[in-house]
């Protein structure tokens, strides 16, 4: 047997169930379904998943404001520093679509307001988001 890694050509195809699944999955922290999220999750579904793109369900929850999923996931252990592929955290995404309560929930579960980039803080500079910035403690 050999240490050597696998050509690229030898790896195994994903399962089509499986990644259909994680579709799912992604769509359900978009729509914000709470709770048929949180029953993936808590059946062992990871938490911090990310896509081909690096977004997390938190990352897609947070961005489209759907609070009480955010709010699921964070219970769980979801990551609120994750960054995506872009640079981006869900702090960002929360400032850029102006959504304080995000925002706030999001900083109360240890988001850096300076993590990624541009940061929390550059975005809400960016787009004159002066409130969001004084919670960002920025201001």
């Amino acid at each position: 047997m050999s240490d050597a890694p696998t050509p690229a050509s030898e790896e195994p195809a994903h399962d089509p169930e499986v990644l259909q699944l994680a579709a799912k999955v992604f769509d359900l922290a978009r729509d914000g379904d709470t709770d048929t999220l949180a029953a993936y999750v808590d059946a062992g579904v990871p938490v911090n998943l990310t896509n081909d793109k690096g977004d997390s369900l938190l990352m897609l929850a947070a961005y489209y404001g759907r609070t009480p999923t955010v709010r699921a996931l964070i219970e769980r252990g979801a990551d609120p520093n994750r960054i995506n592929d872009r640079g981006q955290s869900p702090l960002a995404g929360a400032v850029f679509k102006d959504e304080e309560e995000m925002v706030r929930m999001l900083l109360e579960a240890g988001a850096d307001p300076s993590a990624g980039n541009p940061s929390a803080i550059d975005t809400a500079r960016m787009f004159g988001r002066d409130s969001l910035l004084k919670l960002l403690g920025a201001a």
